[in-house]
């Protein structure tokens, strides 16, 4: 019998597409472990209620922010945390460099923001997420990637009960 290929054809073509092969599963793992994904507040309360996931809210300065330059860098960028984030959470997003909507400055005001950098922990319903002793879950200031994931298991874990 002879094969359709010539046996050189064949032990090329393997090796391409082998490269094709791991050339996308690298691609996707890149994408996976980008970063976070932020959504707007209207788009992450649509989401969360949708998903029956609980958000974040991060009431965001950026440039020229210690903490906000902090938690870029060593938290959001981090790829277990951001992959923890965009598994069991809807992250939000609200630019504190400029102006506010309506429903922004109102959920700032019902946690005391100040008009300064937050972050929070909500719950499906929007409530605030809180330990077991009853203290609120949120942070004004920086917070070392590994304090942050067990922040993160213990609100998913408070949220699920």
């Amino acid at each position: 019998m002879n094969c359709p290929y010539g046996i050189g054809e064949v032990h090329m073509k393997k090796p391409i597409i082998i490269m094709i092969v791991a050339g996308l599963l690298l691609a996707s793992l890149a994408l996976a472990d980008s970063g976070v994904k932020w959504y707007t507040l209207t788009e992450g309360q649509v989401k969360s209620k949708a998903e029956g996931k609980p958000v974040i809210v991060d009431f965001f300065f950026g440039k020229g922010c210690p903490r906000c330059e902090f938690l870029e860098k060593e938290v959001y960028s981090n790829p277990s945390i951001a992959r923890k984030i965009m598994e069991d959470f809807i992250p939000i997003r609200i630019d504190l460099t400029r102006k506010l909507s309506e429903e922004e400055q109102k959920l700032g005001e019902k946690y005391e923001f100040k008009n300064d950098c937050l972050l929070i922990f909500l719950d499906r319903s929007g409530d605030l997420v809180k330990d077991a002793t009853g203290k609120k879950l949120c942070f004004i200031d920086k917070v070392d990637p590994d304090e942050f994931i067990k922040y993160l298991d213990t609100v998913k874990s408070r949220v699920s009960k």
